[in-house]
């Protein structure tokens, strides 16, 4: 009865697990998904747009002149008393009013030399921030992919291990009639009826597994962790992949090194702007003025003025403390820091590609060895059933290559997948892994 119980929860765990979900899911449309929806990569997108407007605000304030217009318009109403040099008697004006009207254009324009040099420093910020979006990007699609092969590796375990299961149920049956035929003892009967639920155990756990597997995948591709979608479940292994190409492709299109190399481009240009600074400055101003006054009290009842008038000057910087100096100093050990930086960046990556096409490499090396080891365990343990069902072998010789069995499929299939995750981890450091080349411009997808 607690066999059949269990049998019953299995079935129901099953049913579970490999449901049709209303929609499948391939890792096309799970990468597609991801792009739509991930908050990593919103972020990213709105941050160029940051960068954008800067670019356009040093334009404005750069090239172009500011211009002010002013309009003013003043009233007054007061007794006045006065008194002229040739006339001693005062003259006395009882609620005497004033009105001025002005109305005045005003143009500014400042040119500096290193005006030029702070727009490609901007523009060479604004290409950064496009970059530093690819890279997350690429990231994405890799965190997506890997999680998507992860979970297509755990449903495969699950399938293995119940395999083992049924593999347990058989032998449980078989030990079950012998006993009670008298054929065997009833110790042997208990044991194959712990391994069982031992089996069970694990494809319980696997259960477990498989849900954090979805959780991750969802999580990646921002959606409610309780969306299941049915996955494919096959892993397919890529077209060879070549060391030489995967360097030449990284030192081209590998997005964080393009990053280092513009950062060693804003420093030079950091320096450059500094060194532009002591140019002479040409600053022009001119106006345009509409001016009228109105009084009753004085000599002049009406003033009106109206016209243009304009100037300039240059400025030089003669003395500043020595901070200009010090400040190009500076500039100068910045730029030899990026450039070191760029020479690291470059070692690391190049470190980084041999380490995963060694791994890539002796995982597709492996592959052939496990194939072949899964074939032998697999006709092991079919003679070794059918030994223990005609009552020629023990019950521990079965275990083993039961056990011999599992372990060969469990390493067969995560020797595909070790070799999947690397050819995600090279086209990433190679920096194709969803962008063509580095000048292809990513336009967020549009959401349904």
């Amino acid at each position: 009865m607690k066999r059949i119980t269990l049998l019953l929860l299995l079935s129901s765990i099953g049913t579970c697990l490999f449901a049709q979900s209303e929609e499948a899911l391939d890792l096309e449309k799970a990468i597609q998904l991801g792009l739509e929806n991930n908050l990593q990569v919103k972020i990213a997108v709105e941050t160029i747009t940051l960068r954008e407007g800067d670019e356009k605000i040093g334009t404005g304030d750069l090239f172009l002149p500011q211009l002010d217009a002013t309009y003013l318009r003043n009233f007054s109403k007061e007794d006045v008393t006065q008194k002229f040099v040739n006339d001693p008697e005062p003259r006395q004006i009882d609620n005497a009013k004033s009105r001025n009207e002005n109305f005045s254009v005003a143009a500014i324009y400042g040119f500096r030399p290193e005006s030029f040099i702070v727009m490609k420093r901007l523009g060479q910020l604004t290409e950064i921030s496009e970059l530093e979006t690819k890279v997350v990007v690429e990231n994405t699609v890799a965190g997506i992919s890997s999680a998507y092969y992860r979970l297509v590796l755990e449903l495969q375990r699950y399938e293995v291990l119940k395999t083992t299961l049924e593999l347990s149920q058989s032998r449980l049956d078989i030990a079950k009639a012998q006993y009670e035929l008298g054929g065997a003892g009833k110790r042997d009967f208990l044991t194959a009826e712990v391994d069982y639920n031992s089996d069970l155990t694990l494809l319980l756990t696997q259960e477990q597994v498989i849900q954090n597997a979805r959780v991750n995948l969802n999580e990646l591709m921002a959606l409610d962790p309780n969306i299941k979608f049915a996955v494919k479940d096959t892993i397919l292994v890529g077209d060879p992949l070549l060391l030489l190409d995967l360097e030449e492709n990284a030192f081209i299109e590998n997005k964080n090194l393009l990053i280092a190399q513009r950062e060693e481009n804003v420093a030079f240009l950091q320096m450059k702007e500094l060194r532009a600074s002591r140019l002479p400055v040409l600053n022009l101003n001119g106006n345009y003025v509409n001016n009228t006054s109105n009084s009753d009290a004085g000599f002049l009842i009406q003033n009106q003025r109206q016209g243009f008038n304009g100037g300039g000057n240059i400025t030089v910087n003669l003395f500043s403390g020595l901070t200009l100096n010090r400040r190009i100093q500076n500039a100068r050990v910045q730029q030899k820091i990026q450039s070191y930086a760029v020479d690291q960046f470059e070692v690391q990556l190049k470190s980084d590609i041999h380490r995963s096409y060694n791994t890539y490499m002796t995982n597709k090396n492996l592959l052939e060895v496990e194939l072949r080891n899964y074939e032998t365990a697999r006709e092991s343990t079919d003679i070794a059933l059918e030994r223990f069902r005609l009552g020629i072998s023990s019950y521990l010789e079965f275990r083993d290559a039961q056990v011999n069995l599992l372990t060969a499929q469990n390493r067969l299939i995560t020797s595909i997948y070790n070799i999947k995750e690397q050819e995600i981890e090279l086209r990433r450091l190679s920096g194709k892994i969803f962008f063509q080349n580095s000048f292809v411009p990513f336009e967020i997808p549009a959401g349904n």
